[in-house]
């Protein structure tokens, strides 16, 4: 079997001996097995230590993942120069039956639809110059929480307006300000916010972690105020058509309050001094924006970049519109931050891919997240494996899984043929097998 304990060491420190030696067998089953990864199919692929008992033992475990993944990052994937993001989305995993702990009816983009399965919340690092996510946190969403907040939200759209009758006039009497800089969290968001608070206290200020990127879900004044009250400014995305109001810059008229709102904000006809930046590649032009605006929805100023495309053959146009709350960040690193968002889609394409988040058919709660932990986990550490392998090379899952294989077919005919280990080294027979199948290596792209 492939020998990959002396990089799980890092993890004897905080953790007993017997919980590493097993997770390092249930890690090199998951790299030489083919098909559906399962318990039942790891323990068909394990060697000594690694029966089907063995790995119901470890799934069936409380286990502090977040510990784990963190350790580990730190010894063999940060570094010191690098700067890092905390990303952080949800994925949908289909399931069937009645009985999987949190299973729900939950939307899915591939399927375009909700669909019958489990949601996961994922937090992940992001490096800026490197651009690899580094899982850290991987926690199954109730099915009740995430349908109540949505019944909220379609409750107070579902409200209209009611008609001022003659003669009155101002807001209905008892009516209170809204407290936007402290807007009442839904259950949904404070469970978010939970877990990212987590998340920092264990990283601590071994890494300077300034901004939460997350997609437009979390365009909106609670999400907002959700992030900064864990001490982070937050990079997202709001809809195409929000209202923007540029700061009003006249003379005070010398009584009542002074004017906080000026002109609305058009998105065709922004003025050029907020210009920063034309590109013109395929036939599309692209110019980017940055200003300074207010939404009557926030409570601060916010700082907005919106990348303006046009379609010079005819014209036709389209535009994002992007907000952070720190007024400081340039617009250049506001795009690269949230496009780096992007990242946590390929970790979740390997969990499922190679490392059985689709796979597991585990029913109870502990084992639920064992299970999904552990795929992320993988994800960290095959990540870390093709980097040691080919470090200026495209890293390839595939051939990490395959060179293992290979070295797992090896080992049991030698074992069973002792006669031909006499005549041949492991080494000279490894190297031709190991590379069959494996894919044409290539630079990366500077």
């Amino acid at each position: 079997m492939l020998n990959i304990m002396p990089h799980l060491e890092c993890l004897g420190q905080h953790f007993p001996k017997q919980f590493v030696k097993l997770l390092g067998i249930v890690c090199q089953s998951m790299l030489c097995c083919k098909g559906r990864i399962t318990m039942l199919g790891l323990s068909r692929w394990s060697g000594k230590g690694g029966s089907y008992r063995s790995i119901q033992r470890l799934y069936g475990r409380s286990v502090n993942w977040l510990r784990i993944n963190w350790v580990f990052f730190k010894t063999h994937r940060f570094k010191k120069d690098e700067v890092y993001l905390l990303t952080s989305d949800e994925i949908t995993v289909t399931k069937s039956g009645k009985l999987t702990h949190g299973l729900g009816r939950f939307y899915s983009s591939i399927y375009g639809r909700a669909v019958k399965g489990l949601n996961f919340l994922s937090l992940c690092l992001v490096g800026v110059s490197s651009r690899q996510s580094a899982p850290l946190l991987m926690e199954a969403m109730d099915a009740g929480m995430k349908k109540e907040t949505q019944v909220k939200k379609k409750s107070t759209k579902g409200k209209k307006k009611k008609k001022k009758g003659k003669g009155s006039k101002g807001r209905p009497k008892g009516s209170k300000n809204r407290n936007r800089s402290n807007p009442e969290l839904t259950p949904y968001l404070i469970w978010i916010q939970d877990h990212i608070k987590q998340t920092l206290s264990v990283i601590g200020n071994q890494i300077a972690i300034a901004y939460f990127v997350y997609d437009g879900a979390f365009g909106n004044n609670p999400c907002l105020q959700m992030v900064k009250g864990c001490g982070l400014s937050m990079i997202s995305k709001l809809q195409c058509n929000a209202a923007l109001w540029y700061p009003y810059k006249g003379e005070y008229s010398g009584h009542g309050p002074r004017r906080k709102y000026g002109e609305k904000v058009d998105y065709r006809n922004i003025p050029e001094k907020y210009l920063k930046s034309t590109t013109v590649d395929n036939g599309v032009e692209e110019r980017i924006y940055q200003i300074e605006v207010w939404h009557k929805d926030f409570s601060d100023l916010l700082n907005v970049t919106v990348i303006q495309r046009i379609r010079l053959q005819d014209g036709k146009t389209g535009h994002v519109v992007l907000f952070s709350d720190d007024l400081e960040l340039p617009h250049d690193k506001m795009v690269l931050y949230y496009r780096l968002r992007f990242q946590i889609e390929f970790t979740f394409r390997d969990a499922k891919q190679y490392w059985g988040l689709e796979d597991f058919m585990n029913i109870k709660s502990t084992q639920v997240h064992n299970a999904a932990n552990i795929s992320m986990f993988m994800v960290n550490f095959s990540r870390f494996m093709t980097e040691q392998n080919a470090p200026n090379m495209e890293p390839s899952i595939q051939d990490i899984k395959i060179r293992s294989q290979a070295v797992f077919y090896l080992d049991l005919i030698l074992k069973n043929n002792p006669e031909i280990a006499r005549s041949i080294s492991f080494e000279e027979l490894h190297a031709p097998l190991a590379d069959v199948g494996c894919i044409h290596q290539y630079k990366k792209a500077g």
